[in-house]
């Protein structure tokens, strides 16, 4: 997620102490102990229930913002949260599917659709 992110010039970091993926907000009021101000953009979940895994990732683009004011986000209450037309990114879904599916390739390879075409009658039938 780093990386889609970067491809849409928002640097997004890790934190040793928090999950998820942050931006720093210089436009916003530092914080009480005078750090800048960093904003949560994407999450990553990872479960395990009965030998079965179950994962997710999520991505801001443009939720509504007010509805996280009734939650805590990962229990996380000194940061804000944040999407990218917050960030001034006027980015529709599909956009960031592609720059997503693009770092995800980067990393791991060509995705399903390119890797079995002619080799399952099945799904290439579907595709004519």
């Amino acid at each position: 997620m780093i990386r889609t992110l970067d491809m849409m010039n928002v640097k997004g970091e890790r934190r040793e102490d928090r999950v998820g993926v942050w931006v720093k907000r210089p436009e916003k009021p530092p914080l009480f102990d005078g750090t800048m101000a960093e904003d949560k953009i994407a999450a990553l979940g990872i479960r395990l229930r009965r030998w079965v895994s179950f994962h997710g990732l999520s991505l801001n683009v443009d939720p509504d913002l007010t509805h996280f004011s009734g939650i805590v986000p990962c229990g996380i209450s000194a940061y804000g949260v944040t999407s990218l037309v917050d960030l001034g990114l006027p980015v529709m879904m599909a956009d960031v599917d592609i720059r997503l599916r693009e770092a995800f390739e980067e990393i791991f390879g060509p995705t399903v659709n390119e890797t079995i075409h002619g080799l399952c009658p099945a799904i290439d039938a579907g595709s004519e």
